[in-house]
C-alpha cells in the first residue's frame, strides 16, 4: 500500500535576476520537478503541489535520496517538503494524460532548462480557474 504522507528533500535556490527576487525549487529525487515562488513559503507550497502532481500516477513513489550526496551551488540549500497524497488526491483527483501543442523552439527551451511542461500547464490552468 502506498504511503499517504511523504517527505522529500528539495534544493532551494535564492535567485536575483532580471525576473527579480524569488526562490527556485528543484529535486534530483523527482526527475523534472521545478517550481518557484516569490517567498520561501510560496515556493515550498508550490513544491508540495509539484511533487504530488508528478508522482500521483506512479505505481510506487520514488525512494527518498540522501541530500548530503547532492552537489549544491553557493545560493542553494536543502529543505524538506511534506506531501499529503490523500489530501492532494481528494482535492485534485487522478491526473490524466493529455497531448498539447506548442512551438518547437519553446519545447526545445523547456527541455534544455528541465522545465516540466505538464506542471507549468497545470499551474497555469489552476491560476486561471481561481481567478
Amino acid at each position: 500500500m502506498k504511503e499517504k504522507i511523504l517527505i522529500y528533500p528539495v534544493i532551494v535556490t535564492e535567485c536575483n535576476d532580471e525576473a527579480g527576487h524569488y526562490y527556485g525549487i528543484s529535486s534530483p529525487n523527482i526527475k523534472g520537478m521545478v517550481t518557484d515562488g516569490k517567498t520561501m513559503q510560496e515556493a515550498i507550497l508550490h513544491a508540495e503541489d509539484a511533487i504530488a502532481t508528478m508522482i500521483s500516477d506512479m505505481a510506487d513513489y520514488p525512494e527518498v535520496q540522501d541530500p548530503r550526496k547532492w552537489k549544491l551551488g553557493k545560493d542553494d540549500s536543502v529543505m524538506w517538503v511534506t506531501v499529503n497524497m490523500a489530501k492532494w488526491l481528494n482535492q485534485y483527483g487522478k491526473t490524466v494524460r493529455r497531448n498539447i501543442s506548442l512551438p518547437e523552439g519553446l519545447n526545445n527551451w523547456a527541455k534544455e532548462n528541465n522545465i516540466n511542461v505538464s506542471q507549468v500547464t497545470t499551474n497555469a490552468l489552476r491560476e486561471m480557474k481561481e481567478a
